[in-house]
């Protein structure tokens, strides 16, 4: 865009009055942070299933602030306080710091800050990229073929069908789409677990808990319930919620009525649901899990040759890859 001969010429300085000049540093700073903020959207709604949306407005007044307020007072104070006399500067830089703040809260609290969308599919990534990089190299009108790709990637994200069911990668989290919103399987979960729940499912409510739906079922050590997809088709869910052992005559025929069996523990072999068993044995190979439903989709966070050094290698023998997968 600043190559642009148009908005170059927009932007030269020029004999102007100063309300002319202030008006049109604050477009070119908008304009600036309006793109800025366009090109990350996919990288951000990739690696965070969220990006921001009202950030270029917020620097209107977070960039001069921080430039001649907040900057000049920090160096005024230390050098004050060479002589002892920096505390009236510390003040003053207090109040401009509880002024950048404020902006920041107010744009957080307003709804239109941020827009959440479901995890983004690598190859799908892999294609808004591939646009954005041809929109860079290209210094002519070809450029401008690299649009669609960008456009159409961001589009089916932001359209695309959240997750019915999450599964972190250690068992012990379980969420499921209902009709009234998102609900999670152990209602004491932190912060951060919630939060990253809600990010991968796109979803922006409160998550309640699985044991308060109506169509669950809960003990101290078990949940099952019946959920229902976008076709209409039933699904039946089996979830551990504890470390106590469960009878083979009262767990057996619990598995085989499950269409799904989901657990933090190792799950024995004569525990066989209709469609898929999901215990440690399956995530420490598959890491957390996201699945659709009515496309019988199944996505895994760790993928064939990952390398991540944060990865732990499972040490167990290996397997030839379940079916259901």
């Amino acid at each position: 865009m600043a190559e642009h001969p148009r908005f170059r010429a927009f932007a030269a300085a020029r004999e102007e009055n100063w309300s002319r000049k202030l008006t049109r540093a604050l477009a070119v700073t908008l304009a600036t942070g309006l793109v800025v903020e366009l090109v990350l959207m996919p990288i951000a709604l990739f690696h965070f299933h969220k990006a921001g949306l009202l950030g270029a407005f917020a620097n209107l007044i977070a960039i001069p602030l921080t430039t001649f307020v907040v900057m000049p007072l920090e160096v005024l104070a230390l050098l004050f306080d060479l002589i002892g006399l920096g505390a009236p500067f510390w003040w003053l830089t207090g109040h401009a710091l509880d002024l950048l703040l404020a902006v920041a809260h107010g744009v957080a609290a307003s709804p239109f800050a941020t827009v959440l969308a479901p995890a983004m599919r690598p190859g799908l990534f892999a294609l808004v990229i591939a646009g954005l990089i041809w929109c860079l190299l290209w210094r002519t009108r070809w450029r401008w073929l690299g649009l669609p790709p960008v456009l159409g990637g961001v589009a089916l994200v932001l359209v695309a069908a959240p997750p019915d069911l999450l599964v972190t990668g250690d068992g012990r989290h379980v969420a499921v789409r209902s009709g009234s919103g998102m609900a999670i399987l152990r209602d004491r979960a932190g912060d951060y677990v919630r939060d990253t729940l809600s990010e991968s499912a796109g979803y922006e409510g409160d998550l309640s808990a699985i044991a308060d739906l109506s169509m669950a079922r809960c003990s101290t050590d078990l949940c099952a319930l019946d959920i229902h997809d976008p076709a209409g088709r039933t699904w039946r869910l089996l979830l551990t919620r504890s470390d106590m052992l469960i009878d083979r005559p009262a767990f057996a025929p619990a598995c085989a009525r499950a269409d799904i069996v989901i657990s933090d523990r190792r799950l024995p072999l004569w525990c066989r649901p209709r469609w898929l068993r999901i215990d440690r044995q399956l995530l420490a190979r598959t890491g957390g899990l996201s699945i659709s439903l009515e496309e019988g989709e199944v996505h895994t966070v760790h993928r064939p040759g990952d390398a991540h050094p944060w990865i732990v290698k499972s040490r167990m023998r290996k397997r030839r890859p379940s079916r259901q997968l």
